[in-house]
């Protein structure tokens, strides 16, 4: 295939993308003059270039649509649902035309007369609408399990930007207004470049490459004075570099949203539902190669929505609901994750009905189901085979589908939760990481061998010293327990899971480190003999061999140059029997909860030069334990490269400064989130986790509000929305910024 076929099926396939967009927005607007001509021009474009290249069979149903899409913008036709079906079919041909060039290198022997047929009655005003066609509907939507395998791509799909059609192709007679966004995508096609997804995946193995050094020369130069100014320079510039070619990557949720419109379109005609959808933060961006992986679980979820969550019309009424039901998409940012949600307000789930059919289809026994919580049973509808449709149709009722989103998710290193309240409706989540390439880990010693564990998973670390192992590990049944905070938490022995047996004999005069885990609905404690210091680590692919064991999702090298294998909370809580909390339980005392917390609220207790402070413990994101030399100023401001970015780093205590001239000292950082920013707080030691009380009575409510009652201390609470933000233009500027600052505040 010759470059610029290549060019053309690129820039038609984009085309297409935003034709389809704009027809789902052209039903609810049919006289929306800015949509048809986008419309006109995608398909204009199509036209003009098939016939240069000499695609006869693809140039002429372009010209059908092309005629019609005329009379339409010209205002001689007024678009219905008949007009805008024909145009999406018209789109769906096209599109398959394209795929035959794209795999043959020519059209096919295809016939499209009768879709040409269709479009020129539609030219008649008086032309008689028409459902959409089964078959449409169905290559559009039908489940993935179910689909051949699609043949490898010849060509890559651009990563960047979507540039403008090729300069040869031109609109021969387009309406005036037009011409200001022709003008916006002449400048957007100046300021892009197409790039090979394959260039990119071997940047992103080479950057990765260049982390792992970078992680071995910052470990050997630590103690050398003369080469910690350059391993910090490396540090800073290959934090930039990772940071940029991950921006390369990335594109926006839309380009998976956009899909949808039609899709539910669809499939509403042929379930007879009402369904409004509701799409948030499509700004968001996600790494290319994840969104391509998420395309089919969010299709699954989607048509779960629609077929088993949204209910008819009739039913809708008659139990008090509009009759058109709402079916929400939201994507958003949380820390390293990406969160898309998949709400409706249908019927929800009834457990119960989970339950029978579990026990029924022989996924579960009767015994084991009886004593399953609410949380657990829900998580029953992911086990293959599941189904609760009464009747096999084309859209559902053949046990596939959740069990496919969950584990398409995980492959990715993603997670899926459901929420759902009978009578109320149902939210999938999906909890997907930024990249795959390149993340933050804490690394764990067990056995003499060092073990990665993802920070993500990561809720704190507990120390417990040999003196005190054998009263604060509790056992029950057999079970190991620890109480933490009033709350007893499961635990599981690293060592033990690795090597049944293993280190049992001093288990009790050594110290014990417990990594508190959150996996799946899972909260445990896994128990490790010793911990390192956090890295950024790349992610390797494990061998077959290792796949089978199931404890690991892939492998790295350390800065040290070990070899170290990555844990996965989520098999080892599966392995180690810890089941999950049952719901109900948590919203029965949900409302006793907020009464409580009303009254008093947890901090993290900790000491800055001699002095105790207090700082909410809901708004501590995590404590890092780092060199000082990593320490920076930002004109006089102390700051911290935090994950290739510059967290402002409060220090009234004085602790940076008492710390000065030591090259070999550690410094205890309290990362914070304060509204959508970080904020680190330097400390001296962190002491404890403790209610405190409100006093009321020590005065009126705005004198008591800075402090707060602590194991019997008055204690001073940080406010975290008066460390002042860095500034966002040039140092002389941030200088005179920050003159006004009160003095005392760092």
């Amino acid at each position: 295939m010759d470059e610029l076929t290549r060019e053309f099926l690129i820039e038609s396939q984009e085309g297409l993308d935003r034709m389809e967009r704009c027809l789902t927005d052209l039903e609810e607007r049919p006289q929306d003059t800015e949509l048809l001509g986008e419309i006109f021009r995608s398909v204009h474009t199509i036209k003009g270039t098939t016939g240069f290249l000499g695609f006869k069979r693809l140039e002429k149903l372009a010209h059908a649509g092309e005629n019609l899409l005329g009379l339409l913008r010209d205002g001689k036709l007024q678009a219905n649902q008949g007009i805008i079906t024909g145009l999406l079919q018209l789109m769906d041909g096209l599109r398959a035309i394209l795929r035959v060039i794209e795999q043959a290198g020519d059209e096919g022997g295809g016939e499209d007369s009768a879709l040409i047929e269709r479009l020129n009655e539609l030219q008649c005003a008086d032309a008689v609408a028409v459902p959409v066609g089964i078959a449409v509907m169905e290559a559009e939507v039908a489940p993935m399990v179910h689909k051949a395998p699609a043949p490898p791509p010849v060509i890559a799909k651009p990563v960047v930007e979507v540039a403008a059609p090729a300069a040869a192709v031109r609109e021969e007679a387009a309406p005036a207004a037009s011409d200001a966004p022709k003008a916006r995508t002449t400048a957007a096609s100046d300021s892009t470049l197409r790039v090979d997804v394959v260039l990119l995946n071997r940047m992103m193995n080479l950057v990765g490459e260049l982390v792992l050094t970078r992680n071995q020369i910052l470990q050997a130069t630590s103690a050398d004075p003369n080469l910690t100014l350059l391993s910090r320079r490396l540090d800073m510039v290959t934090a930039d570099l990772r940071e940029s070619v991950m921006r390369a990557r990335m594109q926006p949720v839309s380009n998976v949203f956009s899909k949808f419109p039609r899709i539910i379109r669809d499939l509403s005609q042929a379930l007879h539902r009402k369904v409004r959808l509701v799409m948030e933060g499509q700004e968001t961006e996600l790494d290319k190669s994840l969104l391509e992986a998420i395309k089919d679980p969010l299709t699954h979820a989607v048509r779960n929505s629609l077929d088993h969550g949204i209910e008819p019309p009739e039913v809708r009424v008659a139990a008090g609901k509009d009759a058109e039901g709402v079916l929400k998409l939201r994507a958003y940012q949380e820390s390293s994750h990406v969160i898309i949600e998949v709400s409706d307000d249908g019927a929800g789930i009834h457990v119960e009905k989970v339950r029978n059919k579990a026990i029924e289809r022989g996924l579960i026994t009767a015994e084991r189901a009886a004593h399953l919580g609410e949380r657990e049973l829900l998580q029953l509808i992911f086990l293959p085979g599941f189904s609760t449709a009464e009747a096999v149709t084309n859209v559902s009722g053949r046990g596939v589908g959740m069990d496919v989103v969950r584990t398409n998710v995980e492959k990715i290193g993603g997670k899926v939760e459901l929420d759902s309240r009978p009578g109320k409706g149902t939210t999938l989540r999906l909890r997907i990481p930024l990249t795959l390439a390149i993340i933050p880990a804490l690394i764990v010693r067990s056995l003499e061998q060092s073990f990665a564990l993802p920070q993500g998973a990561l809720s704190e670390l507990v120390n417990i010293p040999p003196d005190k192992v054998a009263t604060a590990i509790e056992w029950m049944d057999g079970a190991p327990l620890y109480r933490l905070r009033g709350k007893l938490l499961p635990l599981v022995f690293l060592d033990r899971m690795l090597s049944p047996g293993g280190g049992s004999k001093t288990r009790e005069v050594k110290d014990h480190f417990i990594a508190v885990l959150d996996a799946d609905g899972r909260r445990f404690g896994l128990v490790v003999d010793g911990l390192a210091d956090p890295e950024e680590i790349v992610v390797k692919p494990l061998s077959s061999v290792l796949k089978q064991v199931g404890l690991y999702t892939g492998a790295t090298v350390l800065g040290s140059g070990d070899l170290a294998l990555i844990l996965d909370p989520g098999s080892i809580a599966s392995r180690a029997g810890v089941s999950m909390r049952a719901e109900e339980e948590l919203n029965s005392r949900q409302g006793e909860e907020e009464e409580v917390l009303s009254m008093s609220t947890e901090f993290l207790l900790v000491e800055a030069a001699g002095r105790r402070a207090a700082v909410p413990l809901g708004e501590v994101l995590r404590i890092e334990r780092i060199p000082l030399s990593r320490i920076e100023y930002f004109g006089y401001r102390p700051v911290l490269n935090f994950e290739g970015q510059l967290l402002p780093i409060e220090d009234s205590g004085g602790v940076i400064a008492a710390a000065e001239g030591d090259l070999e000292a550690q410094l205890t950082v309290v990362v914070c989130r304060e509204g959508q920013r970080h904020v680190g707080i330097a400390v001296s030691h962190v002491l404890d986790v403790a209610k405190g009380a409100d006093l009321f009575e020590a005065g009126t409510q705005q004198a008591a509000n800075g402090v707060t009652l602590l194991k019997d201390h008055v204690t001073g609470i940080v406010e975290l929305r008066q460390v002042p933000p860095l500034p966002v233009t040039g140092v002389a500027q941030s200088m005179e910024t920050w003159s006004s600052v009160p003095e005392g505040v760092a």
